[in-house]
Order: structure tokens, then sequence, then C-alpha cells
């Protein structure tokens, strides 16, 4: 995607610098646009933990690049298994709810599994960028399948805006490129369709206030930004047409865990009668597990994300509390959507209902 009238995607190796992987800084966004060099793989594991880079499918990449980092480490004395398993083991425990995390080390781990010494750097870059050129081609057909479902809905509507309401940000910058629930909506806009999206502002970290509102913002696409708790309102005014929010990990039953805030975005649909989607890749699928609430590990992140709340004011980026000094919070990262209360899954290969049926009848080959 474009920020001003440059092409972007959110995590890349620079021909002219290979020792270093880029990223593009979203703990900066939007008020200070910056590129920041990965150059180990404690680079990598502190960038996925702070959210410097987010978002399922570019989680994985950069996990996937910190395990080419690693290669980089090796040494003469370095014992070379050891070593990459340590890296693996590392990266993937960095956080727990993402399935694509384990998924793109273990895919770049298995690539280097017979090769030799000399030439695991060069497979272990080519397995990552791979990654990112499957995901990002994901995105982009999930954007083609989902464009379905707003052409429909502005058909029934006349050419009147179709509402779109989202949660937290599924976009390019958590994707490398396109986004997931975002990609049907730039498919739209680029076809001219009229639509308006909903930008929950999803706190407590506020990536649909800071990150979502800055990709539409800088992609044209027209947009309201509101707090988390309005979307049941807008609802009951038939004010949204469509939900289409994104998935860190979903059940091979089609349960899908997703920011924290989502169930109730879904409850409030279900109720309402408004269609909801959640639009994923495949390698964000577990098809190794049935049941969310039990089987999906929530992360439970800092709490003083919660007690403050992050801004911009006087020229920089301040922390700020909001809460009496000795307040108890607890911050869980993610919540489980059961998925009765979902429509369907915007996929890759195409859009299908959240059951084991019809994602087994899409996915066969992912099923034992």
């Amino acid at each position: 995607m474009k920020i001003g009238n440059k092409y972007y995607q959110s995590i890349w190796v620079d021909e002219s610098d290979p020792l270093a992987v880029k990223v593009i800084d979203q703990q900066k966004l939007p008020f200070f646009f910056e590129i920041k060099d990965l150059r180990s793989v404690d680079d990598v594991y502190a960038a996925i933990e702070n959210m410097t880079v987010r978002g399922a499918p570019l989680i994985g990449a950069a996990g996937a690049f910190g395990i080419y980092l690693a290669t980089l480490e090796i040494t003469h004395t370095t014992n070379i298994r050891e070593h990459l398993s340590n890296a693996a083991r590392y990266l993937i425990s960095c956080r727990p709810t993402a399935v694509n995390l384990s998924w793109a080390v273990n895919f770049v781990m298995d690539r280097l599994k017979e090769k030799q010494p000399a030439s695991l750097t060069k497979t272990a870059l080519g397995s990552a960028i791979e990654i990112c050129e499957l995901e990002k081609e994901n995105c982009r057909q999930i954007g083609k399948h989902g464009l379905k479902l707003i052409e429909a809905i502005s058909k029934k509507k006349k050419g009147a805006p179709v509402n779109i309401l989202t949660h937290c940000n599924a976009g390019w910058l958590a994707c490398i490129d396109f986004g997931t629930a975002t990609a049907p909506i730039y498919e739209a806009n680029e076809k001219g369709i009229p639509l308006h999206v909903w930008v929950d502002e999803t706190r407590p970290r506020n990536q649909g206030a800071k990150l979502t509102a800055y990709e539409l913002g800088q992609n044209g696409v027209p947009y309201t930004l509101i707090p988390d708790n309005s979307g049941g309102h807008l609802m009951q005014q038939k004010l949204v047409d469509i939900v289409i929010v994104g998935s860190d990990r979903t059940t091979k039953t089609g349960d899908v865990a997703n920011k924290t805030g989502t169930y109730l975005k879904a409850l409030a649909a279900f109720d309402n009668k408004i269609p909801f989607y959640s639009a994923l890749p495949s390698t964000s699928i577990d098809f190794s597990i049935s049941d969310g609430l039990k089987e999906i590990v929530i992360e439970e992140r800092d709490p003083e994300e919660v007690t403050n709340v992050t801004g911009f004011a006087e020229g920089k980026i301040q922390s700020v509390r909001i809460c009496p000094e000795d307040t108890v919070a607890v911050n869980y990262g993610f919540d489980i959507t059961p998925a009765r209360l979902i429509t369907g899954l915007i996929t890759e290969k195409g859009i299908c209902r959240a059951t084991e049926k019809d994602i087994k009848e899409m996915f066969s080959n992912k099923f034992s």
C-alpha cells in the first residue's frame, strides 16, 4: 500500500543492507513515520513483544526473518542446530495467541533441516521472503472474495454508501500488504463503490484509532472513529451493514480469537441480524484444535496499557495515567468469538461458513 506517494510493505530486507530487517515502527504511528532496523534475534523478539510489529501475518513474517538473522549470528564455534532451535523456541514464546508466529518459524526451520551450513542464510532469507509473498497473495485473494459481499450490499442499497464496522487493525500494516479485514474495503474503494468505515478505537492500545484510521486516510477511504462501545448503538440504528474483523487464531471448527472486544461486536451483530465476517488467511487457522474457549491461550499484557493512555502532545508521544495510582487492572489481549455468532470466514480460497464441515471442505489438505 502507499504512504504519501510511495509504496511500502510492513516488513522487508533492503538489498543495500541485507544484514538488517526493516519494519515500519507501529508504536510511532500515526504521529511519526519511522523505519526501524532489526539486526538480531533479540531485536525481533523485542519488536514483536512491544508491538513495534503486530498483526498475526506480520508477526509470523517477523519470526521467519528472526530465523534468518539467527543464521547471521553463527560463528565457527557455534553449535548450529542448537543455536537455531533455541532461537526458534525463543521467538515462538514471544506472543502466545497468534498461530502465524509458530507456523512461520517452523516453516523456515523445516527448510533448514537438510541444508549445509554454507547455505543456511540464503535458504532462511528465501523462506522468509516466500512467507511474505504468500501472505500478500492470501490477502489479495481475501480482498477479491470479500469484495463480492460489499458489491451485493451496494446493489441492495442502490448505490448508497456501504457502512462497514471494523475492530482493531487488520490492515496492511498488520499483514505485510493489503490486510485481511481491510482488503475487501480497499478493493471496493478502488472500484468506486461508495462506502464508509466505522473504526473502533480499540482500547487499550488504540490500534483502530492510531493504525486503521491512518491507513484508511492514506488510501482515501471515508471513515469515522468511534468509541469501542458505540458499535451496538450504531447497529440498533441500522447504521452498520456488515462487520468485518480479522483473526489471530481460528479453530478448525470456526471459533475465532481476535482483539478483545470482538466477541461483543459479534453479539451485537447477531442480535441485530447484521452479517459478521472474520477475514483471515489459512495460516491463521489452527487445524489442531476444536474448542477456542478451552484450547486457545489468551495473552495477558501489561496492566499499564489499561491504566495509562498514550497520545501526542507538545511535539512528542506521551503516556498519561487515567485512573487512581493504586488501581488494579487486568489486560486480556484477545477474546474468543464462538463460531455460532459468525456468518462466515473470508479466506484466500473463498468464503465459507464457520463450521468444521465447511472449513474441511475448503481446506481438506490441512486436515489429518
